[in-house]
């Protein structure tokens, strides 16, 4: 049997930019191997023009984006290559392009980070407070607060009082924690339930009015037609 040679994509040189293609790219590996300074030229300047229509710019800035197809062109060619770019533009390598910082999450959020950043800043608040009766209140809002914000996300399982008080000693490094005889954690999740429903009390009646309304109106328009109606009839005769 005889052995049929193929030559695999996984075997092949990784392809810089995919969005050009291999071809390109081998392409511009051709172009470094020409001696003739004009044919060279002249050969880049078409293959970058092929680039373009690869990719059209569409609503993008032409300049900024004929110096993209540029630098991509030269990337792409390891920088080896032997051509003047249009005036204008300037080829940049990679190392030598700005780069951005990244971003670090603030330290707060690695903890416990359901809760959410409010949470944690009210803790914070409570912790400089002095110690007093408004500062047991205080606190025992946080608690219901972070009960409600718990249950919000995580309807399908029951949440203790207990498991929000360890977690309130956690977020404050042991520094707050609720006072004897505190109220039900479950008063703010009530009072926005109570909420809810005076506000979908509020709609109906609202939607009520405005269907008598609608119906007032409709009754008064058919009786307008009956009555023009008739008119019509009378004058007819």
């Amino acid at each position: 049997m005889n052995k049929v040679d193929i030559e695999y994509n996984t075997e092949k040189s990784t392809i810089r930019y995919p969005e050009y293609g291999r071809v390109i790219q081998e392409m511009l590996y051709y172009a470094r191997t020409i001696t003739d300074s004009v044919k060279r030229q002249k050969t880049v300047e078409s293959i970058v023009g092929l680039m373009q229509q690869l990719n059209p710019s569409g609503n993008r800035n032409m300049d900024d984006y004929r110096e993209k197809l540029w630098n991509h062109a030269f990337a792409i060619a390891g920088y080896d290559l032997d051509v003047t770019p249009p005036a204008g533009i300037t080829i940049r390598r990679e190392e030598d392009k700005p780069k951005s910082t990244k971003i670090l999450y603030p330290p707060t959020t690695q903890r416990l980070r359901h809760y959410g950043y409010n949470v944690q800043t009210l803790v914070k608040k409570a912790i400089e407070m002095p110690e007093s009766v408004k500062k047991e209140g205080f606190v025992e809002v946080i608690a219901s607060y972070m009960k409600l914000a718990y249950k919000t996300w995580n309807r399908e399982h029951y949440v203790s009082d207990d498991v929000v008080k360890d977690d309130l000693v956690i977020l404050s490094d042991g520094q707050l924690e609720l006072h004897e005889g505190h109220s039900s954690l479950d008063i703010l999740a009530f009072s926005a339930n109570k909420k809810d429903k005076e506000l979908q009390r509020l709609q109906q009646n609202r939607n009520r009015k405005n269907g008598g309304k609608n119906r007032n109106s409709n009754s008064n328009s058919n009786s307008n037609n009956k009555r023009n109606y008739g008119n019509f009839r009378k004058r007819k005769k």
